[in-house]
């Protein structure tokens, strides 16, 4: 079993910027690639990024290209995503996931172990 833990949400103004991090627990998160997942009241949750397991790798959606980067720390068993020029269409619940050998990594269902999530809003 991992654990996760998202922070470092809040309401920001739009061009602003968070730093999101994800605490793992249990087994050794070395092992696992990590995705981060967000969604919007009535919208179905959609892929943000991913990085595999040694933090060589990573991946965006299209929509957040650019503006945000994804990195780890495994000595802290932390995943962090860092969202710069934030918009009011990033505003949603962040979630970051667990998952040995994800495939495809956009795609929720190849997630094993999620985190309870943390919101993010920002207004224009």
């Amino acid at each position: 079993q991992v654990q996760l833990v998202e922070s470092g949400g809040g309401l920001v103004q739009a061009g602003a910027s968070l730093r999101l991090s994800c605490a793992a627990s249990g087994r050794i998160f070395s092992n696992y690639d990590v995705g981060w997942f967000r969604q919007a009241p009535g919208k179905e949750r959609e892929f943000v990024a991913a990085i595999n397991w040694s933090g060589r790798s990573t991946y965006y959606a299209d929509s957040v290209k650019g503006r945000f980067s994804t990195s780890r720390d495994n000595a802290k068993n932390t995943v962090f995503l860092q969202m710069n020029s934030l918009k009011p269409e990033d505003t949603a619940a962040y979630y970051c996931a667990a998952g040995g050998s994800v495939y495809p990594r956009v795609a929720a269902r190849s997630y094993d172990y999620w985190g309870q999530g943390t919101q993010v809003t920002v207004s224009s």
